[in-house]
């Protein structure tokens, strides 16, 4: 009997976290349009830009400190804050996550596969998260959380120098 309880404990976890996925699945597509589309409202609605902007922010320190010791993570510390508020004005921008897509293989040309593709591609990741691997078991690249009944982009894990404009 607890074996029979535990499978089913275990199949009811998978099946919310099949159902998470499924669920962030249309938002995740109508993100890779607007970027392919350069369509800055729908990009704005799916992206979380305060939390990118605090992830941008950390990321800066962290590497004054790596790179630099105390004096440098103390000036990092003062001037980080600015310049992540600018970051996100010029980096949090549909056309400068298109190297992003193409990371993943959606080029201008290429079609953008359907919420039922793009569901089976995320991983579950946490209570109202999933993020999106470039491999079925590689590390996440973009990670996505539910907010107010809608799955915006919360974090991008990737190389910062990937977001830019191209030529």
């Amino acid at each position: 009997m607890r074996n029979l309880l535990f499978a089913f404990a275990v199949f009811a976890l998978a099946a919310c976290a099949t159902t998470q996925r499924y669920d962030a699945a249309a938002d995740v597509h109508a993100l890779l349009v607007s970027i392919r589309d350069n369509d800055k409202a729908t990009f704005d609605k799916h992206v979380d830009r305060e939390a990118l902007k605090r992830q941008v922010e950390s990321r800066m320190l962290a590497e004054a400190r790596k790179t630099g010791g105390d004096e440098l993570a103390a000036l990092g510390a003062l001037i980080a804050p600015a310049l992540a508020e600018a970051a996100s004005e010029t980096l949090i921008q549909p056309r400068t996550f298109r190297a992003v897509a193409e990371y993943y293989g959606y080029g201008p040309s290429t079609p953008i596969p359907n919420s039922l593709v793009i569901g089976g591609q995320l991983k579950t990741v946490g209570e109202g998260q999933v993020c999106a691997p470039r491999k079925k078991n590689g590390p996440c690249l973009l990670t996505f959380t539910r907010e107010d009944g809608v799955w915006r982009l919360s974090s991008f894990d990737g190389d910062l120098s990937m977001l830019r404009t191209k030529g």
